[in-house]
C-alpha cells in the first residue's frame, strides 16, 4: 500500500444515498410501505478508494473527544477472507455528516490483518484496536487448518489520528489448546461502568482446538483488561465439542457485547452450522466477564441469516443490526429488545435500514439522542461497500403492543399471534381465517414440541383459495430456502408438500409431492401431508401422491418458525380463507386421514382458526 493512499488531507467524496427505504417488495402485494427515514452515505467502497478490491468488516467507536472513528479490512487483492489484508480508517468529527480520508492503521503487507475491534478506555481517552493476523495468501482460497491466527493491539493517544505498531498478545489471550482459528470480534467492544470492575475493558472472541487431524472443540471467550488494555486475560468461556462426523450442537462466533442496565454483560453471537437450531446465539455474564451463567442458547425465532451482527444500549431500549432474512444476507434491520435482551423484535416490527443486500454492521453512540450505524450492503452484493447512517429514536418503532390472538388447543400450546388483518369468516364448520395476501398471518410462538426433527409426521389444514395466481403459503414449518423446513403451498391451481431435510453432516436433501389443477376454484379443499413408512405422501380431499422419503431432520441448522398464510421469511403470503390446521407426531393412518376425524394423540398443533382475541 502506497504512503500516499494512507496520508491524503482532502476530505473523502462520499456518495449519499436515498434516504427513504422501503420494505421489501416481494413480501407486499401492495404498493411500497415507506419505512423510518435514515439518513445515509457510502463510506468505504473501491471505486471511490482507489488501491483495494472490496472493504468488508466494519467496526465503529466513539471516542472521549466526540469523534467517530469508522475501520474496516481494506482488501488489496480481492474480496476473499485469507489475502493481502489492511485495517483501514475514516475518521469523522461532526457527528458522522462529514469524513476525513481514508488511513491504513494496521497494513497486512501480503498477509491478512483483520477483524477490527475497537473499544475506547474514557480515563485516559486511549482508542484500542484489537486484531487478527494470520499468513495472507494469493491463490484466492481461505487460511488452511490449523490457521495461524494471533490476536494484536494497537492504540492510538491522539484521537485516533495515529496509532501504534501492533502488539501481539497471543501469551495472555490464546492459550495453547486455541491452537486453530481465532477472531477477534468484529465490532465494538466495551468498558464497564457499573460495579466493582468498572473501568474494566471486555472483548469478544473465538477460536478452536485442533488435534492434529481435526478440530476437536470451538470455544466462544470474553478477554478482558483491568489496566487499560495494558494486560489481558481470558475470562468467560463457552466450549463445545465437535464429534468425529463433523457434527456440533453450536459454535458460538462473531461476538457482539452490550453492558445492560444492571452492570451484566449480554453477549450475542453468530451461530454457524450447529445442529440447535436457530442462526442466533446468546448468553450473559454477570461478574464482568469473568464467567457466563449458562452456555450459549440459540435464539430460533431470532430470524436472520448466519451473519455478525452489532448491539448496542440505546435508552431503555437494547438494539441490535442484524439482516432480517433468515435464508440471504438482505434487508439490514433495527431491532429492539426492552426486557434486557430476554427478547427482540419479530422482523416485521424491526426499523428497515435498506431492502438491499446486507451484511455485517456495528453501533456506536454519536450523542445521547443519535447512533450511527456502519454496515455492508449493496444492490448486488453486500460487500459492494459500506454505508454510514445516521438515526434517533423517532426512526425505531415503539414498543409493540400484544398481537392479537387464535386459539392453539394443542397440550401444552400457548396462543397464536395474529398478524397484519386476518379476520374471522365462515369456515368448513364454524369460522375460519381469511388472508388478503398482503400482511395477514398466524404465527406460533417458538416451544419445543413445534420442531418435528427426524419424526414421521402429518400436518392438514383446510384451504379455500381465491387469489388467481402467485406464490401462495398455506402452512410453513422451520427454515427457509435451503434451510430444513415443511411446507405446504399452492402452487398454479394444484398443491405442494415439500420437506427440506439435514442429516448428519451430509448436504440437505429435498423431497416434495404435488397434486395438479382444480384447487384454486374458490372452495374449500382439505390437503394433508404426511412423513411415514419410507414414503412422503399428499393428501388433496382424499386422493393420495406420494414420493420416496429423504432421511433426516426437518427442523436444523436453521432459524424455525410455524406460519400459517405466509412464508417463513415474509415474501409472500396467502389470498384466501384457512381453516382447521393441525400437526401431530406421528403418521397417520390412510382411514385417519380419510375420516378426517380430529385425533388428539401427538398433537404438536391444533388452530381451529375460528376466532381472533382482540382484547390484549
Amino acid at each position: 500500500m502506497t504512503a500516499a493512499l494512507s496520508t491524503l488531507s482532502a476530505l473523502s467524496t462520499l456518495s449519499v444515498l436515498p434516504v427513504l427505504a422501503t420494505l421489501p417488495g416481494p413480501a407486499h402485494a401492495g404498493p411500497a410501505v415507506a419505512a423510518p427515514v435514515f439518513e445515509q452515505q457510502v463510506l468505504f467502497r473501491a471505486s471511490q478508494d482507489p488501491g483495494y478490491a472490496c472493504f468488508r468488516i466494519p467496526a465503529i467507536v466513539r471516542t472521549g473527544a466526540g469523534t467517530l472513528l469508522a475501520f474496516a479490512e481494506g482488501r488489496v487483492l480481492n474480496c476473499g477472507d485469507a489475502a493481502d489484508i489492511d485495517i483501514v480508517l475514516k475518521r469523522s468529527t461532526d457527528g458522522g455528516r462529514t469524513w476525513g480520508p481514508l488511513q491504513v492503521v494496521d497494513e497486512g503487507d501480503g498477509d491478512t490483518h483483520g477483524n477490527p475491534v475497537p473499544v475506547v478506555d474514557r480515563a485516559t481517552g486511549r482508542v484500542l484496536l484489537a486484531a487478527t493476523h494470520n499468513t495472507g495468501r494469493t491463490d484466492g482460497e481461505n487460511c488452511s487448518v490449523p490457521c495461524d491466527r494471533a490476536p494484536h493491539l494497537l492504540h492510538s493517544d491522539d484521537d485516533g489520528r495515529t496509532w501504534s505498531a501492533p502488539r501481539d498478545l497471543s501469551t495472555g489471550i490464546r492459550p495453547a489448546h486455541w491452537n486453530s482459528w481465532y477472531a477477534t470480534g468484529p465490532a465494538h467492544g466495551i468498558q464497564l461502568t457499573h460495579g466493582p470492575h468498572a473501568g474494566r475493558l471486555v472483548l469478544g472472541v473465538n477460536t478452536e482446538t485442533w488435534d492434529g487431524t481435526r478440530v476437536t472443540a470451538h470455544h466462544a471467550a470474553l478477554v478482558v483488561s483491568d489496566d487499560g488494555g495494558e494486560h489481558w486475560k481470558a475470562g468467560a468461556t463457552d466450549t463445545w465439542p465437535v464429534a468425529a462426523d463433523g457434527t456440533f450442537r453450536q459454535k458460538p462466533s462473531e461476538l457482539t457485547l452490550a453492558e445492560r442496565a444492571d452492570g451484566s454483560v449480554l453477549v450475542s453471537g453468530r451461530e454457524q452450522d450447529g445442529t440447535d437450531l436457530g442462526h442466533r446465539t446468546q448468553t450473559v455474564s454477570t461478574d464482568a466477564g469473568d464467567s457466563f451463567t449458562t452456555p450459549f442458547t440459540t435464539l430460533p425465532d431470532l430470524y436472520a441469516p448466519q451473519v455478525q451482527c452489532a448491539a448496542l444500549p440505546f435508552g431503555a431500549r437494547l438494539l441490535l443490526s442484524c439482516p432480517g432474512d433468515p435464508d440471504r444476507r438482505r434487508t439490514l434491520l433495527i431491532r429492539s429488545s426492552h426486557d434486557g435482551g430476554a427478547t427482540w423484535d419479530s422482523a416485521d416490527r424491526g426499523a428497515v435500514v435498506t431492502g438491499d443486500w446486507s451484511g455485517y454492521s456495528d453501533l456506536a453512540p454519536i450523542d445521547d439522542t443519535t447512533v450511527g450505524l456502519l454496515y455492508e450492503s449493496g444492490a448486488v452484493d453486500a460487500r459492494d461497500e459500506i454505508r454510514f447512517a445516521r438515526f434517533t429514536a423517532d426512526r425505531l418503532p415503539p414498543r409493540p403492543a400484544p398481537d392479537p390472538t387464535t386459539a392453539d388447543l394443542a397440550p401444552g400450546a400457548e396462543e397464536a399471534a395474529v398478524l397484519g388483518g386476518a379476520a374471522p369468516t365462515a369456515g368448513v364448520s364454524g369460522g375460519a381465517l381469511s388472508f388478503d395476501g398482503a400482511d395477514d398471518a398466524v404465527r406460533l410462538p417458538h416451544r419445543e414440541g413445534l420442531p418435528l426433527g427426524t419424526k414421521d409426521f402429518t400436518v392438514s389444514l383446510w384451504f379455500r383459495r381465491t387469489a388467481a395466481a402467485g406464490e401462495q403459503p398455506l402452512l410453513w414449518m422451520g427454515g427457509v430456502g435451503g434451510q430444513p423446513q415443511v411446507s405446504l403451498r399452492a402452487e398454479g391451481g394444484g398443491v405442494q408438500g415439500r420437506i427440506v431435510v439435514r442429516d448428519g453432516a451430509a448436504a440437505v436433501r429435498t423431497a416434495a409431492v404435488s397434486a395438479t389443477g382444480g384447487h384454486d376454484d374458490g372452495r374449500w379443499h382439505r390437503v394433508v401431508l404426511r412423513r411415514g413408512g419410507g414414503r412422503l405422501t399428499l393428501f388433496v380431499d382424499g386422493t393420495a401422491t406420494g414420493t420416496a422419503d429423504v432421511p433426516g431432520s426437518v427442523s436444523r441448522n436453521a432459524p424455525f418458525g410455524v406460519h400459517v398464510g405466509q412464508r417463513m421469511d415474509g415474501r409472500a403470503f396467502f389470498t384466501g380463507a384457512i381453516d382447521e390446521v393441525r400437526a401431530w407426531d406421528r403418521a397417520l393412518t390412510d382411514a385417519e386421514i380419510v375420516s378426517g376425524i380430529p385425533l388428539a394423540g401427538n398433537t404438536v398443533m391444533w388452530l381451529p382458526m375460528d376466532r381472533v382475541d382482540r382484547s390484549h
